[in-house]
């Protein structure tokens, strides 16, 4: 009677010893940070899943606004918030975007609301530039993450929170960046149609159909353990693409539990394919340099790489010459 007593008791212990450590190695850390590399235990348990730990975020996006603009959207809801990535030395493209194809008033009756989507600069006298600027454009949004180029993913996230807590009401979201130019025209009245019924669940843009890049001297460089995946979900160039506003919400709320990447437009994609959402293909789209003339700028969305000054020039080309046929 004793030994079995005995050996019960030694597989008690055996048994609370191994629950002990088992949860040892599961607790899930606090820390916000995306880890390249993972020891053993890691990587065995990166595929296990239970329902108590898959309703907690993974990516929290547990940042503050430090400059925003809450009041934008609150007495008439846009029928395009355009969405413009840049950084603190790019006054010139902002100040170029706002007075040229950006400038919220250059269609009448249509409520357009342009914003600059930025983080948080390591540089203090460029923080207050900024800060500057916002007091008197007051079209920037800043959260305080630091602003670099692998963080451009929370840049757009941040861009996608934004929306969907302060503009929920608007039609369509256009995410693009600093140095492209907008065809308004075709976008407004070609693509999104303001007289039609607005569409949901809806994203297009170029889309790319590739696979990751694992060439470690490449910009678009991917590492296995962030993706071994050898294809990438079909996405949308991140120099510019629209979505209705109801997928900001989705997006944003679906990044919260997808593994961050820092490659943007990819990471959109991943989130739409979780999302069952397909993107569209657009030709209008155009994720390169194009040399200028007016008939081939009037068939176009957007066009890559067009510095301020020449941002000024094409639009008072365009603008001024609508007569023209081609």
């Amino acid at each position: 009677m004793a030994s079995k007593v005995s050996c019960l008791y030694v597989l008690t212990v055996v048994c609370w010893a191994s629950a002990l450590w088992y949860l040892s190695i599961t607790r899930p850390t606090s820390s916000y940070t995306v880890h390249r590399t993972y020891d053993s235990i890691s990587m065995a348990r990166k595929n296990v899943s239970f329902g108590n730990i898959r309703t907690r975020p993974i990516n929290p996006h547990s940042f503050d606004f430090l400059i925003n603009e809450p009041e934008k959207c609150e007495n008439n809801a846009p029928f395009l918030v355009i969405l413009i990535s840049t950084t603190h030395k790019e006054f010139d493209a902002r100040q170029a975007i706002r007075e040229t194809w950006g400038d919220e008033n250059n269609f009448k009756g249509i409520k357009i609301s342009t914003l600059f989507l930025l983080g948080k600069n390591t540089d203090s006298v460029l923080n207050q530039m900024v800060e500057q600027e916002s007091q008197i454009f007051h079209d920037i949004i800043v959260e305080d993450f630091i602003d670099s180029y692998h963080n451009l993913t929370l840049k757009t996230l941040m861009g996608m929170r934004w929306v969907a807590t302060f503009c929920s009401k608007a039609k369509y979201v256009m995410k693009t960046d600093s140095d492209i130019f907008v065809n308004m025209d075709n976008l407004i009245y070609k693509l999104l149609k303001p007289n039609t019924k607005p569409r949901r669940r809806y994203f297009t843009g170029y889309v790319i159909n590739g696979g990751p890049i694992r060439d470690v001297r490449s910009k678009w460089y991917m590492p296995r353990d962030l993706y071994p995946e050898s294809n990438y979900p079909p996405f949308c160039s991140g120099t510019g693409y629209i979505f209705s506003a109801d997928v900001a919400e989705m997006i944003y709320k679906t990044s919260l539990h997808t593994r961050l990447l820092h490659l943007e437009d990819v990471y959109v994609g991943l989130c739409l394919r979780k999302l069952g959402i397909h993107p569209f293909q657009n030709s209008g789209f155009n994720h390169w340099k194009m040399a200028y003339s007016l008939c081939r700028y009037r068939r176009v969305i957007t066009v890559h790489q067009i510095s301020p000054e020449e941002m000024h020039r094409i639009w008072n080309d365009m603008s001024s010459k609508k007569h023209l046929r081609c």
